[in-house]
């Protein structure tokens, strides 16, 4: 691993998966699931959770970079703009720090961030992950 690295993940955001993310959190909000409310909403229509494409980015993190193995142990998020029902979120992280700790343990804060299919950003962030024996 070094500074500048990156890794991304790419998903189209279906009615589905923003059903699904309702049901597993329990967040029933009408912005997205019910289209009569969220037409009348400042969106025009239902839009995703903001945690359903955040989670994106431990997606990328737990396969991609820094991998299997790491210690998720912060994450900062902005949530910029909507995403809407067939948007294509890629979602990418960018190592900008190692730390390597008195005790062995590295650390590696990363920048993250998601972007539409318009290469809008719609949500910005950094995250810290502890490395395992297997990456020191």
């Amino acid at each position: 691993m070094r500074i500048g690295e990156k890794a991304s993940i790419s998903k189209e955001i279906k009615k589905s998966d923003i059903d699904s993310f309702s049901k597993i959190t329990g967040d029933f909000n009408p912005l997205h699931i019910d289209e009569d409310f969220a037409k009348r909403t400042q969106f025009g229509g239902i839009i995703a959770h903001g945690m359903l494409v955040g989670s994106l980015i431990s997606a990328v993190l737990g396969t991609k970079l820094p991998s299997q193995g790491a210690i998720y142990l912060s994450q900062t998020l902005k949530f910029l703009a909507p995403v809407r029902i067939g948007d294509t979120i890629t979602a990418s992280v960018e190592i900008i720090d190692i730390i390597e700790r008195e005790n062995k343990s590295t650390r590696v804060k990363l920048k993250t961030i998601c972007k539409n299919q318009s290469d809008k950003l719609v949500i910005e962030g950094e995250a810290l992950m502890q490395l395992t024996e297997k990456f020191c």
